[in-house]
C-alpha cells in the first residue's frame, strides 16, 4: 500500500513529539512525507499538484497537533482548496473514491480529559467528526485516528515508543484498524 503522510504543524522545529514521529516515518520505505507548512509558507496551495499527489496514493495520513479542538489552520485551508466540487465531491467528484484517510494527532491532554464529562467534554472521535464528514463526503474511506495523549509531560522514551506504534498503525491493514 502506497502511503503519504501530510504533516501540518505550524512550528515543527519546536515540537518534541511530531519531530520524533517524522524521523521514524522517514525511515519507512513505503511512506512518503510532506510538510505543509514548509511547502506552503505563503499559504498559496498548488491545488492541481496536491490533487495529483492524492491520486498517486492509496492511504493518506494527516499528522498534526490537536489545535483548538481541530486541525491547524493551514490544513483546514488545504481541505478547503484541494477537495473541490466536481473533483472530490459533487458531479464527477469521485477522484478520492477508494482512498483511505487517517488522522494522526498529538495532544497535551490526557486520554481521560477527552472523555464525555472530562475536562474537554468530548472524545477526540466526536471532535474529529467535521473532518471525518469531509472525507466521507468526498468518497474517501475514513480509518480510525491514531492519537498520542499527554505529550506535555511525555519523555523522549515515551515519544520513541509512540513513534514506533504510529508507524505500525499507519502501515496496518485496514481490517485491523476498524474498531
Amino acid at each position: 500500500m502506497k502511503t503519504m503522510v501530510i504533516v501540518a504543524h505550524p512550528n515543527l522545529e519546536a515540537s518534541r513529539v511530531n519531530r520524533v514521529f517524522m524521523r521514524e516515518i522517514h525511515n519507512q520505505p513505503n511512506i512518503d512525507v510532506r510538510d505543509l507548512y514548509s511547502t506552503y509558507p505563503n499559504w498559496n496551495i498548488d491545488v492541481e499538484k496536491e490533487q495529483q499527489l492524492l491520486l498517486s496514493y492509496d492511504r493518506i495520513v494527516f499528522q498534526f497537533p490537536f489545535y483548538w479542538y481541530s486541525c491547524p489552520p493551514l490544513l483546514k485551508k488545504w481541505f478547503d482548496d484541494v477537495f473541490t466540487y466536481g473533483w472530490a465531491f459533487g458531479p464527477e467528484g469521485n477522484h478520492l473514491k477508494g482512498k483511505e484517510f487517517m488522522l494522526a494527532t498529538t495532544t497535551g491532554g490526557t486520554e481521560q480529559s477527552y472523555q464525555a464529562g472530562g475536562d474537554n467534554w468530548f472524545t477526540l472521535s466526536e471532535l474529529f467528526r467535521p473532518i471525518q464528514s469531509t472525507i466521507t463526503r468526498c468518497n474517501g474511506t475514513y480509518i480510525p485516528a491514531f492519537v498520542t495523549y499527554n505529550t506535555t509531560h511525555g519523555t523522549d522514551a515515551y515519544f520513541t515508543q509512540e513513534a514506533k506504534r504510529y508507524t505500525d498503525y499507519i502501515q496496518a491493514s485496514s481490517s485491523l484498524l476498524v474498531h
